[in-house]
């Protein structure tokens, strides 16, 4: 079974962090959500509290096979001040395993160094970034995945699931969320 770390930290936003969640499990992938600090309900932009399921400070990230962070201005701000969490992307990059952000989160990317190919992001941002920014909903490049914002975060989350688990299960949960019924 195919394993994805969640970071969550204040201010993360909410329809990317619940549909990065939800459609990951949906293709059977275990999901852990990671609060960055030891408060385990962690407030979103909008005022909706999730429930972080562990410590960040206390996982070996190279137990996972990949990493997802939600968006979120503040939630990417504190992602990016956590010098533990830069660490463990880098070290996550290294060890070729996926490494994915959507919104303003590829700013996090870049801060821990691994973002230097193509790449997309929420509009303004990519002005922070020193990659080749495409002005596309979601870009694959090698071992990063990088998304525009929240009306792409089901797009987001089932390229996650792409990569991981392949065309089948990509196919089978687009399917039941009806994403070309029309």
């Amino acid at each position: 079974m195919k394993s994805v770390l969640v970071p969550i930290a204040k201010g993360f936003e909410e329809i990317e962090l619940v549909s990065i969640v939800d459609i990951l499990r949906r293709a059977n992938i275990k999901v852990c959500l990671a609060s960055l600090n030891d408060e385990k309900l962690v407030l979103g932009a909008h005022n909706i509290s999730i429930e972080a399921e562990a410590k960040l400070k206390e996982l070996d990230f190279l137990e996972f096979d990949a990493i997802a962070l939600a968006g979120g201005l503040d939630g990417m701000l504190n992602l990016k001040a956590d010098t533990h969490l830069l660490k463990g992307i880098q070290a996550m990059y290294e060890a070729n395993k996926l490494v994915s952000a959507i919104c303003a989160s590829p700013v996090v990317l870049a801060s821990a160094g691994v973002l230097k190919g193509n790449f997309t992001c929420y509009i303004g941002f990519e002005k922070d970034i020193n990659a080749r920014y495409q002005k596309k909903a979601v870009v694959l490049d090698k071992n990063i995945i990088t998304a525009a914002g929240p009306a792409y975060a089901s797009k987001f989350a089932l390229e996650l699931v792409r990569y991981l688990c392949g065309e089948a299960s990509y196919k089978s949960v687009s399917e039941g969320l009806l994403l070309n019924l029309f």
